[in-house]
């Protein structure tokens, strides 16, 4: 019996080990990314995923990104944007934990991933350096890579960060391609309507179309729109923003 249970001893500790060394090596290779206080990324790991995929099909990739300043994106897509993906952004350190529990109960009743978790800076994280692979190696480069953001940059700067590279479309990259492609417009002339459509897309922007929104992305958008007056938007990236206030917002993420 005790050499069984110093077998069982044996095999814990090889396991932590290996944790413990796989934890130690995505700290070390994590990408640096204090050059973000300053510069724009003229890429993303996303971007290049999608350039392959087409090139792989043998097609032209579609690639349209116009990068603009936090200033010129209008308030209420900011607005729309954090209810439809974090309304907990200022008062969380990168991840949020009351949703990300909410998440593995879902997941763990229903037997599937059924529930998004990721708040704005993990999305921008896997954006920016990662693959939408879910495996735990990635899933723990992407929690590291979050940490480091929320340390270096403020709340505003990984917001402007988020607009001005989220997937919004086949080949449409930030809030200003978006606006331009879907409303003929810039970014900061987007209305309360407007901009809880396109952050109704965010979900699936290659399958739900702001150009010939379906009936749930049009629920959707009702929905955010009548949330949009409980969040309010971080301060320019050159500020730091103080905790605000949760907000009560209704959640409807499916």
């Amino acid at each position: 019996m005790r050499s069984l249970f110093r077998g069982i001893g044996k095999t814990f500790a090889a396991i932590g080990a290996v944790a413990l060394a796989t934890a130690g090596y995505v700290w070390v290779t994590l990408p640096d990314v204090r050059p973000l206080k300053s510069e724009n990324p003229k890429t993303t790991a996303w971007m290049r995923m999608r350039a392959a995929e087409a090139d792989r099909a043998g097609k032209p990739p579609q690639f349209s990104q116009q990068w603009v300043s936090y200033s010129k994106i209008s308030p209420s897509l900011k607005r729309a944007v954090m209810v439809a993906e974090d309304a907990s952004f200022l008062q969380h350190d990168g991840v949020d934990y009351d949703e990300l529990r909410a998440a593995i109960e879902l997941d763990w009743n229903r037997g599937e991933f059924v529930r998004g978790a990721s708040t704005i800076t993990q999305q921008l994280a896997k954006n920016l350096y990662l693959s939408p692979s879910r495996n735990p190696y990635r899933k723990l480069a992407e929690l590291f890579i979050t940490r480091r953001l929320e340390v270096e940059l403020t709340k505003g700067r990984i917001f402007e960060l988020y607009l001005n590279v989220i997937e919004w479309g086949d080949g449409i990259w930030g809030a200003e391609a978006a606006s331009q492609a879907y409303f003929g417009q810039p970014a900061s002339a987007l209305g309360p309507e407007q901009s809880a459509l396109l952050a109704a897309a965010i979900i699936n922007p290659r399958v739900y179309s702001p150009a010939h929104p379906n009936k749930r992305l049009l629920s959707r958008q009702q929905i955010i729109l009548r949330n949009m007056g409980y969040v309010t938007p971080p301060y320019p990236p050159t500020v730091q923003m103080f905790s605000a206030p949760a907000a009560p917002i209704t959640d409807f993420r499916w």
